[in-house]
């Protein structure tokens, strides 16, 4: 949503004549092919000033939390800590997957939760995002395991719901069940 401090002081008379202009079907101040063009490219230069700023964030966060006891960085740039290991099947990206799990933001706000939900969530694995396929594979069922989600390997530079571009994301994933794809 656009905020009218971030485009200074409005003339507030003269957006209540505009939209009485609008509503009466007058002819307008402004070529509203040129106000639109304005507006999306406003728009696309703040989306791109925030995946900045995020990606920085995400990278310095990263880069800490590398070091912390038993975070596994891989080559991807994917970041991975098992907290309960498993004694069930692997899965790979085909496979059906029934988890339960909860993101987070890297400030700890929660954007997603099967638990809040109620319900677990079952999909086939490669249709979650690329970070998801390639984390998830470490562990096993009836494991969990956190994933540290670059946002390259998550929504990239796109603004997905609440989630800001540029975000790394936080998953905390329990592993229930894995249905293999040759499995019917």
């Amino acid at each position: 949503m656009i905020k009218q401090a971030e485009f200074g002081q409005l003339n507030m008379k003269e957006v209540h004549k505009a939209i009485d202009d609008v509503l009466a079907d007058k002819t307008l101040k402004v070529d509203m092919n040129l106000a639109n063009d304005i507006i999306t490219r406003y728009l696309i230069k703040k989306q791109e000033a925030a995946s900045i700023e995020n990606t920085e964030k995400g990278q310095k966060f990263l880069e800490e939390n590398k070091s912390k006891e038993g975070v596994i960085t891989l080559e991807s740039g994917l970041q991975y800590k098992i907290l309960v290991e498993g004694n069930g099947v692997t899965p790979s990206p085909e496979d059906t997957v029934e988890v339960h799990y909860k993101g987070t933001l890297i400030d700890g706000t929660e954007f997603d939760s099967s638990h809040t939900r109620g319900e677990s969530a079952t999909l086939v694995l490669n249709q979650f995002i690329p970070g998801w396929v390639e984390g998830v594979q470490k562990v096993s069922e009836g494991g969990k395991i956190e994933l540290y989600i670059p946002a390259e390997l998550a929504y990239g530079s796109q603004k997905m719901g609440t989630i800001e571009p540029g975000s790394t994301l936080i998953f905390e994933v329990e592993l229930i069940k894995v249905k293999k794809a040759n499995q019917k």
